[in-house]
């Protein structure tokens, strides 16, 4: 990939060293590109411990540093009971290919649902169930990340309250990730932070409250996400208005009837969120605004002209468009 990349940087007339690519097998190798003077930001995507350890680190340089790390993301969906009554089975679907596509490894997999109990709750319980079953594991990104995945995936699965819904029918490889749903109570994932904790795999727990008030309570246990998705009728929606509110205070992109994983490139694209998610909820990795983290702004005071940035020429040579006394134009000034 990096060599595609070198390619691409040379064959479009960027200048040398543009980009480049450091092979480390240690944390060492991370912590001299963060400290070294002439770093001046840093972007990362990774884990809480990583992502942290290299924020703390560029904040003890003596010049600190900005770092925008992306530390994961259990993306809660919250399921409204007018949406279960009437599509649990829709629902179900496009869950189960949420879930496991690409092995799960989205930083955007939807790793908590959230529901009130109902015999419509139970129905779509039993049909993503069965659907994950007819899934087969497949190879994950490397083998630690593989071996992270079953140890987390085990570890969430141990504790009090949980109980294992359905897996894949068929058993997965040491370096497969296994199409996993579980399921636990409302009292149980409020007494465990263990169970808010996200685990990088095709592998999702529904919690299971006696009301939408209710699910309110497991919203002030769930950190800062990258998004949170809310499925519900156009009527429940409106009724929900203050819950959803406070949904949206918890993540950098709110969804509505649909799925977080697919992360488009565009403008309107926010990938961030508050932390643990990032740790600057103010910026976005993906889309046209992601180059924002990487710059930084200058204002030209009485300057000469010959000294000015072809943005700024009063010709405009670049022919781009710029806010001239409140008002947006090409025309030279």
């Amino acid at each position: 990939v990096a060599e595609c990349i070198w390619k691409a940087a040379k064959s479009t007339g960027m200048p040398d060293g543009v980009f480049g690519h450091v092979f480390g097998a240690s944390f060492e190798v991370g912590k001299a590109l963060v400290t070294h003077p002439h770093t001046r930001a840093v972007g990362f995507t990774g884990s809480f411990g990583g992502g942290k350890a290299l924020y703390d680190m560029a904040n003890e340089r003596p010049d600190p540093i900005p770092v925008f790390s992306e530390m994961g993301s259990t993306n809660p969906v919250f399921i409204l009971p007018g949406a279960l009554q009437k599509r649990s089975d829709k629902i179900a679907d496009m869950y189960a290919v949420s879930i496991t596509q690409s092995v799960g490894q989205f930083c955007t997999n939807p790793g908590i649902l959230l529901g009130a109990k109902s015999s419509a709750l139970n129905n779509f319980l039993e049909t993503l169930g069965a659907k994950l079953r007819e899934i087969a594991p497949a190879a994950m990104l490397h083998p630690g990340i593989a071996s992270a995945y079953h140890k987390k995936r085990s570890e969430a699965l141990s504790q009090p309250g949980v109980e294992l819904i359905a897996e894949s029918k068929v058993k997965a490889k040491e370096d497969e990730g296994q199409p996993s749903l579980a399921t636990v109570d409302l009292e149980h994932f409020l007494t465990n932070e263990k169970l808010a904790e996200e685990v990088f795999g095709p592998y999702s727990i529904l919690v299971q409250g006696n009301s939408v008030d209710e699910l309110d309570k497991a919203l002030e246990k769930i950190p800062g996400q990258l998004t949170a998705t809310i499925i519900g009728e156009d009527d429940e929606l409106v009724q929900y208005a203050a819950f959803i509110e406070r949904v949206r205070e918890k993540a950098g992109r709110l969804i509505f009837n649909g799925v977080p994983t697919g992360v488009e490139v565009c403008p309107a694209m926010q990938h961030g969120g508050p932390f643990p998610a990032t740790t600057d909820s103010r910026f976005t990795s993906v889309g046209t605004d992601a180059i924002k983290r990487f710059v930084r702004p200058v204002a030209y005071q009485n300057a000469p002209a010959p000294l000015l940035p072809n943005e700024l020429k009063d010709e405009n040579p670049l022919g781009i468009w710029r806010l001239v006394d409140y008002e947006w134009t090409k025309e030279r000034v």
